[in-house]
């Protein structure tokens, strides 16, 4: 087990008991580093994560939008209460909402004009944001690092 540069950054005095450990604070370290980049440049736009998610989701989706269930299983972390997130986008007026007429349970979300320009405004921010914060490793250190990552939330076991 390596300890180092973590432990040393978060003061911590022991080492960790498994590399386990020192990996799970690792991950989290750097997540909430990078997503703390993410929300301020979400905050300026007033937007929160999972309505950013759910923005981007709709974008792809096309004009035909999609059913709130699906919306659901597509965001990338789970909320759940996407209809409270959907009801919130909507009185703001990037999202608009239709009850199927053929089964009256169903309610698609499409986005709005203003919806599709908020996200496509956010487009470049993010990926300077990107360049920014990951442009340092290289694309092999990045292909290796999605790969691990994916492994440990066991996709491609």
């Amino acid at each position: 087990m390596v300890d180092g540069k973590l432990q040393s950054q978060i003061k911590q005095s022991r080492p960790f008991h498994t590399p386990e450990e020192q990996l799970f604070v690792n991950l989290l370290r750097t997540a909430r580093q990078l997503l703390d980049d993410f929300d301020r440049l979400l905050r300026a736009s007033d937007l929160t994560q999972p309505q950013y998610n759910i923005l981007r989701i709709l974008r792809g989706a096309g004009a035909q939008g999609l059913p709130s269930g699906e919306i659901g299983e597509r965001m990338v972390g789970r909320d759940p209460d996407v209809t409270r997130l959907l009801d919130r986008m909507e009185e703001r007026g990037v999202v608009v909402r239709t009850r199927s007429t053929a089964d009256r349970r169903v309610v698609t979300a499409q986005l709005t004009p203003e919806g599709l320009r908020m996200v496509d405004d956010l487009d470049a921010p993010l990926l300077a944001m990107h360049a920014r914060q990951l442009g340092h490793l290289s694309a092999e250190e990045m292909e290796n690092l999605n790969t691990l990552l994916e492994r440990a939330r066991n996709e491609d076991s």
